[in-house]
């Protein structure tokens, strides 16, 4: 029986634990974190139709169930400070094939009871503080001081990386210097009144960009700030503008509010030399939420890597590394495109966009460049 080590227990560890346990495996999972401990940082509230069909082929009926505790939202809108430019309702049946959009936890909270149902082995509370990788395998020692012995490990450890500092990997790539303040708000809307809205100079937020997303259970309000502002005092003081943006949420509750900047940083391997510990999710590439590129992203690598895993082969790992990377590269130039055209530093680009608006009335093709151009463009050839 093959052993696969995972180290980090959020969606994508959880996801990789599933799909090689799916192949079979025996997996350990190693987690720094309490079992039911606070999750800072960015939180993914969209999860694409391949990553629910991914879902559903390692775990049997998991997709389903993720699919099902979201909501799905049939309108998507953009404004032009204060007029609207574009909208388009898909009927529900379609709709639902899409896509579906929920809070982060909830999400690993399923992969956690699927894990356990699977029989992956979680460890909480124990990070992993050394690595050593060679042809036989890898050795892991942790905060606690136990040394595991492993043929192979998939980290999922996040942003920074454990793993992939002690195998020396860098992250190659940029973090621009807009920033943006994110806030989720309890008491989302129902199925039907769901819209998805982008405003192009917001007047309620003094002319800044509002990105407003509804999820089971809430809404994420996501604005992109200037460059004098403090995106962390915005995120922090919420409940003064958002009622601005958001009517009807004087007093509501704030879940949860953070601030960000657009990282385009992709490791310069997604493998070590042995092609014994495979980088996935957060630990491999990071990206901005925007195309909601981060976890769907690091799920698809989590499969990917438990898929070369059970291939028992070195070069299904290479394979893996080179193709997983390309993809990271591509959603990472696509995350550059979109934060470009955002923040529209050029008078070309401010002029396209002003044309666009007023051209929009009578010209749907401009409406709908103004409505998909703040995600980036769409990657066909490429699964997240």
């Amino acid at each position: 029986m093959t052993e696969v080590t995972v180290v980090g227990a959020g969606p994508v560890g959880l996801a990789a634990a599933l799909a090689a346990r799916h192949h079979g495996a025996r997996v350990t999972v190693l987690e720094a974190g309490a079992e039911h401990r606070g999750r800072p940082g960015s939180r993914a509230i969209f999860v694409h139709r391949t990553t629910l069909d991914l879902l559903e082929r390692i775990s049997p009926g998991l997709g389903g169930e993720v699919a099902g505790a979201g909501l799905v939202w049939r309108t998507r809108r953009t404004l032009w400070r204060g007029r609207e430019v574009y909208a388009r309702t898909y009927p529900g049946p379609a709709a639902r094939a899409r896509f579906t959009s929920l809070p982060q936890t909830v999400v690993e909270a399923l992969l956690r009871r699927a894990c356990a149902r699977a029989g992956a082995e979680i460890h909480w509370g124990d990070a992993v503080r050394e690595i050593r990788s060679g042809p036989g395998g890898v050795e892991l020692v942790t905060a606690a001081g136990r040394h595991w012995r492993t043929p192979c490990v998939i980290a999922a450890d996040g942003a920074r990386s454990q793993v992939r500092a002690g195998l020396g990997i860098p992250l190659d790539g940029t973090t621009a210097g807009t920033g943006f303040a994110v806030v989720d708000v309890a008491g989302g809307p129902g199925d039907d009144a769901a819209e998805r809205i982008f405003h192009y100079g917001h007047p309620g937020a003094g002319g800044r960009n509002v990105l407003l997303v509804p999820f089971r259970g809430g809404w994420r309000v996501d604005v992109q700030c200037r460059p004098a502002d403090d995106p962390g005092q915005w995120a922090a003081t919420a409940e003064r503008w958002l009622p601005a943006l958001l009517p009807g949420t004087s007093g509501a509750q704030i879940t949860w509010s953070s601030a960000y900047r657009f990282h385009q940083r992709v490791a310069a391997a997604f493998s070590d030399p042995h092609h014994r510990v495979l980088l996935a999710g957060e630990a491999a590439h990071l990206l901005p939420p925007f195309g909601a590129r981060g976890m769907n992203s690091g799920i698809a690598d989590a499969v990917a890597a438990a898929d070369a895993v059970a291939a028992h082969s070195r070069a299904a790992v290479a394979a893996y590394a080179h193709t997983r990377r390309a993809a990271a590269l591509a959603n990472a130039h696509a995350a550059g495109q979109a934060l470009a055209h955002l923040s529209a530093d050029g008078p070309l680009r401010r002029t396209a966009q002003r044309a666009a608006a007023l051209l929009a009335p009578g010209w749907d093709r401009a409406g709908r460049w103004l409505d998909r151009a703040p995600y980036g463009p769409r990657l066909r050839s490429v699964r997240y």
